[in-house]
């Protein structure tokens, strides 16, 4: 099975933001308590979107926000627990894994009356996949039967279908999905925002739809305009198990969130969910228990260019296990971080839970810090190559020097050499990833993940088996890429995830990547609101605010 085309690089510092907002924010009027009960604006800080809303097509976490706001789909993720729960769907069954039936709820509708229905889904995915519309989040339909006919990935290869081949509706509210291979956690992922529904209105007026998009979720947008904000309001015929708690929602855009923390102190927003590192040691005398600071899935590695002769050695997974004991996590995430960060113990996320993969100390000693023993595995393995390493790392976005310099602080240290380890920034992101892609590093570089899902699959599979677009260590092991086949042809969630744990485990004696720790959402909010939390993948759930 393939990996996801898409890499969801955490670059920021406190939580993850891939997209470059257009001008800064401020106070634009109107107060957060205006509109009473129920009815209150609740005003918070934001960045424009990379791309127009197309569910397919939005790879970032600003557009993600609003998506998540005016859509629901087959599935929704609990926001405390992270679950796959159905929504849209009534049901969705399968007895071999690899054909599934689901039938949808009835009264579902779009915010312009129209019924959510099969057609809904199978246009939508089918849309999502040609090749000529080329959206980014193509890839999660690729198991999909016919997905290789909508979307050859060769070079300059074209399409020989223009419908999967895998969707068969059976009546307005169910329909069939026939995959290319047994999945176990497919259903689990349809909570996604690629795998929303679009209205007929798309289709017949899309770029009328892309200027206010139309969804089914709690919110419709009311007006956008970029590089300054985007207002959202309550949509009362919402039918949903979830409205909003608020009269809507005005997203105001930063490019610099000390200035949005200003704001908030001011009094001029309400919400902040990206706490200025600068902030961390202050934000709790700050905000006291308006400051909110919990895991979210999101995890931190240094990963190593296994293409390079510098580590594609017999022995150079001991040389990268020492590595990985040499570093000091508790240390570095208490003093840099201000414990915004959680030691990693696997290559997941706490948010996953038990039933989603996440099994802490996985990774055992290799992740636990023991200078001795990183000092007599490196030995075992032949040395530091060339007798000292360089951590690359892009010096534009977050505080990544800060970090960087406190593990190899670590690592000099452990080993009683002050020149074995030194940071290399490289100026831009842009540069720093066409480096990686290009393979023109010889040392370890800063890695870092945001989930797409809350399942294990989504965390290992994309970036360790053989080939994956986002295996940026060129890592290849057929032990894991064999477990990993096992688990997603497993029969049952808990089979599956069993398996995934073992490929895992494939992962502690290779080490192609070194887990630092597990990034969490931080954000603080104003005394107009209540009911402020976090979901787990660090997003505000805003339909759940009140405003007083």
């Amino acid at each position: 099975m393939r990996g996801a085309t898409r890499v969801r690089w955490a670059v920021g510092v406190t939580v993850v933001a891939l997209t470059a907002a257009a001008c800064g924010g401020g106070d634009s009027g109107g107060g957060g308590s205006s509109g009473g009960s129920g009815g209150g604006i609740v005003r918070a800080s934001w960045g424009d979107p990379q791309n127009p809303l197309e569910p397919a097509n939005t790879t970032e976490v600003q557009g993600g926000k609003v998506l998540d706001m005016i859509f629901r789909g087959l599935k929704f993720y609990n926001p405390k627990t992270a679950k796959a729960e159905n929504m849209v769907a009534d049901s969705i069954t399968t007895t071999d894994s690899q054909n599934f039936d689901i039938k949808l709820k009835s009264g579902w509708t779009f915010s312009n009356g129209e019924p959510v229905t099969s057609d809904s889904f199978i246009d939508a995915w089918n849309y999502d996949t040609q090749l000529k519309n080329a959206q980014l989040n193509a890839s999660f339909f690729q198991y999909i039967d016919g997905y290789d006919k909508v979307h050859p990935d060769a070079p300059g290869a074209k399409a020989s279908a223009a419908t999967l081949s895998g969707l068969t509706k059976v009546s307005d509210t169910e329909f069939k999905v026939r995959l290319n291979q047994k999945f176990a956690l497919f259903p689990d992922t349809l909570g996604y925002a690629a795998f929303d529904p679009l209205p007929k209105a798309f289709f017949t007026n899309r770029s009328a739809w892309l200027a206010k998009p139309i969804g089914n979720g709690p919110y419709q947008i009311s007006s956008y305009t970029k590089g300054s904000k985007m207002e959202l309001k309550k949509w009362d015929g919402y039918k949903g198990p979830d409205p909003a708690q608020n009269g809507g929602v005005e997203l105001r855009v930063y490019t610099d969130n000390n200035t949005a923390y200003t704001d908030l102190q001011a009094g001029n927003i309400d919400l902040v969910d990206d706490i200025p590192v600068s902030q961390l040691r202050n934000v709790k005398a700050d905000l006291g228990s308006r400051y909110i600071n919990q895991p979210a899935g999101i995890i931190q590695t240094i990963a190593f260019p296994l293409y390079s002769p510098r580590w594609s050695s017999a022995n150079a997974a001991k040389v990268r296990q020492g590595l990985s004991m040499a570093i000091n996590r508790d240390q570095i995430t208490k003093q840099i971080f201000e414990d915004t960060r959680t030691p990693a113990s696997d290559w997941t996320s706490p948010v996953l839970g038990d039933a989603g993969g996440f099994k802490k100390g996985l990774c055992g000693d290799e992740c636990t810090y023991n200078a001795d023993k990183a000092k007599q595995l490196i030995s075992q393995g032949g040395g530091l190559p060339g007798g000292h390493i360089t951590i690359t790392y892009n010096a534009d976005t977050g505080s990544h020097k800060e970090w960087i310099d406190a593990v190899c602080n670590s690592i000099n240290n452990a080993l009683g050499n002050n020149k074995a380890c030194v940071g290399a920034p490289v100026g831009t992101f842009a540069d720093f990833r066409n480096r990686i892609t290009n393979k023109q590093l010889n040392d370890p570089f800063r890695a870092g993940w945001q989930m797409d899902y809350p399942l294990i699959q989504d965390f290992l599979q994309p970036q360790y088996f053989t080939g994956a677009s986002s295996n940026d260590s060129h890592y290849s092991s057929p032990t894991f890429d064999s477990l990993v086949n096992q688990a997603n042809a497993a029969g049952s969630t808990s089979e599956s995830v069993s398996k995934f744990q073992d490929a895992e485990k494939q992962l502690v004696k290779d080490m192609p990547a070194i887990p630092l720790w597990y990034q969490n959402g931080s954000a603080g909010y104003s005394s107009n609101l209540s009911n402020v939390a976090l979901n787990p993948f660090s997003v505000p759930v805003y339909n759940e605010i009140k405003v007083s």
